[in-house]
């Protein structure tokens, strides 16, 4: 069958990730009020929360307070919507999913990778109207019924992308490839 007629077909809608004004504030709404439990942090800049045993559903992504803070991924000067994910089986999913896109001249972002928080793999594209859409699979599980200790990453690339690009599909960001470098 050509990819043509093919379609993603992800499995259900999975994490949301939200830039926010000030994390700190955010995270106390989340956890204080709604009960969500914290996963992870990368730095004070990302935090991630979990309702149920996905190491997070919901991620809140710190703002710049100075836009010459502007030099990581990704970055926005507003607060919203930053992407949100679809659940598939397999990077093998992933895989023709890039078939797919490309033979629709649909805008990929990011990935293939791998994140170090969450461990899952991912790749991020645009919707008609710019939004970025990621599938992501194999997801941290973090059993209901066991402690976990939440970690702090390094803001960094294994933080972004274990694979350190190796599987990206387009050009890593030139923040993160500059890191890498040590320019």
């Amino acid at each position: 069958m050509s990819t043509e007629m093919q379609k993603i077909k992800p499995r259900k809608l999975g994490h949301l990730v939200l830039a926010v004004r000030d994390i700190h504030k955010s995270v106390e709404f989340y956890t204080n009020i709604l009960g969500l439990e914290v996963s992870d942090w990368i730095s004070d800049q990302m935090v991630f929360l979990r309702s149920g045993t996905d190491h997070h559903d919901l991620a809140l992504s710190q703002i710049p307070k100075d836009s010459s803070e502007i030099n990581d991924l990704p970055r926005y000067s507003r607060p919203g919507l930053e992407h949100f994910s679809y659940l598939v089986d397999s990077v093998q999913d992933m895989e023709r999913a890039v078939q797919i896109l490309n033979e629709h001249h649909i805008e990929i972002v990011r990935g293939i990778g791998k994140h170090g928080p969450g461990q899952n793999c991912f790749l991020v594209f645009k919707d008609p109207d710019g939004n970025n859409v990621e599938i992501y699979c194999d997801m941290e599980q973090i059993p209901l019924d066991k402690p976990h200790t939440a970690q702090t990453w390094e803001r960094n690339i294994d933080s972004f992308d274990q694979w350190h690009f190796e599987r990206f599909v387009v050009p890593p960001p030139f923040a993160v490839v500059k890191e890498k470098s040590g320019v």
